[in-house]
């Protein structure tokens, strides 16, 4: 008698085909699934740090308020100013700030600086100096985008907070600050911080 040697049938081999190639596509689906995860996480957390440094920036601004007005051109604005400054409630602050004390540069004695939206991003104003001797334009870079608003409300010594500062012909900083960022997706995110 003799011994044939058995093979894979066609059928066998299709099958096993099969088997495989829905294996390979399980796992296919699987690594997609796990490098978008990924892909999203850390898009989400370059976001929050975006947004952790912009707040760590703006409170660092206002912790360096000075409660000195500034000339520009032929009047004096004051230390400090907050003003609806669009239909959509926005809110245009800006400030007088002291300058590094170890530095050489011409804002080292005091700088004006701002808070604006526009086009859909938080922007941080920046004048040449303190005073200005013309109407000059302040330079402008855009913190974080997908910004559907900007709040700021200040804190009066007699405990009323208001939009629009100077209140009441009140020349000095407000007694504490609250900040609102409302991003395009609804997150809100809102801060206080006391002045004096």
């Amino acid at each position: 008698m003799t011994c044939r040697a058995r093979g894979f049938t066609l059928v066998e081999a299709l099958v096993a085909l099969v088997v495989l190639a829905i294996v390979a596509v399980l796992a296919y689906r699987g690594t997609a699934a796990l490098t978008a995860g990924e892909a999203q996480l850390a898009a989400e957390s370059a976001r929050w740090r975006t947004l952790d440094a912009v707040f760590t920036r703006l409170e660092a601004d206002l912790r360096q308020a000075l409660p000195r007005p500034a000339r520009n051109g032929a009047r004096v604005e004051a230390a400090w100013s907050t003003q609806p400054a669009d239909g959509a409630g926005n809110t245009a602050l800006v400030f007088s700030r002291a300058g590094s004390e170890f530095s050489l540069e011409p804002g080292a004695a005091g700088q004006r600086i701002g808070y604006r939206v526009r086009d859909g991003a938080l922007e941080v104003l920046f004048w040449p100096q303190l005073d200005n001797l013309g109407d000059r334009v302040p330079a402008a870079y855009a913190l974080v985008d997908h910004v559907a608003s900007f709040r700021v409300q200040a804190l009066a010594d007699d405990g009323r907070w208001s939009e629009r500062w100077p209140a009441r012909s009140e020349d000095r900083l407000p007694r504490a600050v609250r900040v609102e960022l409302i991003l395009d997706d609804g997150l809100v995110l809102a801060r206080l911080f006391a002045l004096r």
